[in-house]
């Protein structure tokens, strides 16, 4: 990609650069680039000496702010507004009732009972917009659902390589641009355990000598010590700087061969009986080796898509489990191992694959052995299943409602129908991941972690040719690296839901809908993301009480976020 030319693109860097040399705090915009393909959005150019900054301002009592990306180049854009009253009851405020968990599907006569309103008035009669353009939902802040763990995204081999390609500064600016206060703020990373596709070869740790049981060879790759963990480290500082807490999740891809059934990193192979006790231990002497270099470990996961290596399509690293074999594993090895550990406090995620493998898999671990889901924590989804209607992850949280869902990996371009690995300047891409995170919050999913943190512009460095996109793309020529579409669909979410908030209840009083999700936050701010993925745009009416509300136009084929200050000075 060619050095920036663009005099409109200068002028802005120029601008941004005298505001903080004049000591200005305002938030550097996006250095525009139009990626000259009809039907893109613009990316927006990062180097050394410059990338646009985003600040999250609490509003203050009684108003909101607003932040908005758009297909037509709107990047983060913010605006501010009022509560606003019906009928002059300007003393309205949030109900003052004591938090009590209600369903959100809870029937109207049930609801009538806590909120004592009629749910048959509609109010919004004085509203002037037309009925066919208007969208009028209900916030409750005493509905509350489940806690927000965060969200982030992978540190893969590709990612830190392509990362190290650039200069300091430039790299300075990328670890800011996802993990610091001027950035999106992300709090979770996920880390292979070895290699993975996302790797210039194929490897395990350990993999000699041959049927070694006690893993007298277990050290970290040259990947981990120069790649992966710098990059780790960096960011975790960077979140620390504002008291934020970057939680790690960690997935083994593959185990040495001469622990599986075929002696192969790929293809039909699963877990020879006599290692299990191995496996489990492969865990732990990875998590000491982090520890040692001052990097624990939140949670890890069962093995990355185990049906990958029973139904053998993939090309790349793979281990695979049957239900059975799993919960046997869980209940026999994996579980008592790591609670009798150092590690006792590092959370089990169970299946790490697809919604439509996770019923199964759960019932079939359950059925081989109840012990395996005493054992675990949480369950790991991944996104190209997301053809499967999202009730699964309901039904799920029903069944087991102590464990928590993350989401672990997502990505675009991955399908074998997509031409296009990467598509730079997509909206569509980030239409899709705007409407997958509210969808998956929406069905108890505490986080939601994307694939690669970056990758070069053919979607790689991947030893198996399974290229895929990324919300940031490196040029190392220009020394350069520029954020796509979906780095901000993503940012939309990770920037302004801080971990500890709490999802809350939303009812529609419109005809129409946007896809949304609302929160309440630690700051006992609401913050509700909407999602416009139509060609027109909508009139947006948020009543935060029975008569109190905010009103503002969603742009075509826009995200924004709002958040709500619903206090008054007293509060």
């Amino acid at each position: 990609m060619a050095t920036i030319k663009n005099g409109r693109v200068l002028a802005i860097i120029s601008f941004a650069l005298f505001l903080v040399s004049l000591g200005k705090s305002e938030d550097l915009p996006c250095a525009a680039r139009n990626v000259g393909i009809e039907g893109r959005s613009i990316v927006c150019v990062c180097n050394a000496t410059y990338c646009d900054t985003i600040t999250r301002e609490i509003p203050a009592p009684r108003s909101f702010v607003r932040y908005t990306s758009s297909k037509d180049g709107k990047r983060f854009e913010k605006s501010y507004g009022s509560i606003q009253s019906l009928l002059n009851r300007t003393s309205e405020t949030v109900e003052d009732i004591d938090p009590i968990d209600i369903s959100i599907d809870t029937d109207e006569d049930e609801k009538e009972k806590y909120f004592n309103f009629d749910f048959g008035a509609n109010f919004t009669d004085e509203f002037q917009d037309p009925l066919w353009k208007r969208v009028v939902i209900r916030v409750y802040t005493i509905i509350y659902r489940q806690e927000i763990e965060g969200f982030g995204g992978s540190v893969t081999d590709a990612a830190a390589i392509n990362w190290r390609k650039l200069s300091d500064g430039a790299q300075r600016q990328f670890i800011d641009t996802y993990f610091s206060n001027k950035g999106i703020e992300y709090n979770m990373i996920r880390v292979p355990i070895g290699g993975s596709d996302f790797s210039t070869h194929p490897y395990a740790y350990n993999e000699l000598p041959w049927n070694d049981v006690a893993l007298t060879n277990f050290t970290l790759s040259e990947e981990d010590l120069f790649y992966k963990l710098p990059l780790i480290r960096l960011g975790q500082a960077a979140a620390a700087a504002t008291n934020n807490e970057v939680k790690i999740t960690a997935s083994t891809w593959s185990p040495p061969v001469w622990m599986k059934s075929n002696e192969r990193i790929t293809g039909f192979g699963q877990l020879k009986p006599e290692f299990y006790q191995t496996y489990a231990d492969y865990h732990i002497r990875f998590m000491e080796a982090y520890a040692r270099a001052h990097v624990k470990i939140w949670a890890i996961t069962t093995t990355n898509e185990p049906l990958n290596g029973i139904v053998p399509v993939a090309n790349f690293n793979s281990l695979g489990w049957t239900p059975g074999q799993l919960g046997r594993w869980v209940a026999n090895n994996l579980g008592p191992t790591l609670r009798n550990s150092s590690f006792s406090d590092t959370l089990i995620l169970a299946v790490d694959d697809q919604r439509y493998v996770l019923p199964a898999w759960l019932r079939g671990m359950e059925r081989e052995d109840p012990r395996s889901i005493d054992f675990i924590d949480g369950i790991a989804i991944h996104y190209y299943g997301n053809f499967v209607p999202s009730l699964v992850l309901s039904r799920i949280q029903q069944r087991y409602p102590n464990k928590i869902l993350l989401s672990t990996e997502a990505s675009e371009g991955s399908m074998p129908w997509n031409r296009e690995k990467v598509a730079i300047g997509s909206w569509r891409r980030a239409k899709r991941y705007i409407s997958s995170i509210i969808e998956d919050l929406n069905r108890f999913v505490v986080g939601w972690i994307d694939w690669n943190l970056c990758l070069d512009s053919n979607g790689g460095p991947n030893w198996a040719s399974n290229f895929v996109d990324s919300p940031i793309l490196v040029y190392p020529e220009e020394d350069e690296f520029v954020k796509q579409p979906m780095y901000y669909a993503v940012g939309h979410f990770s920037k302004f839901i801080p971990r500890r908030s709490r999802r809350i209840g939303v009812e529609r009083w419109s005809l129409f809908k946007l896809e949304n999700v609302a929160v309440l936050t630690p700051e006992g701010t609401i913050v509700v993301v909407m999602h416009n993925r139509r060609k027109s745009q909508r009139t947006v009416h948020i009543f935060i009480t029975r008569l109190s509300y905010i009103t503002f136009v969603m742009e075509p084929e826009s995200v924004s976020t709002i958040e709500i200050n619903p206090n008054t000075e007293s509060d």
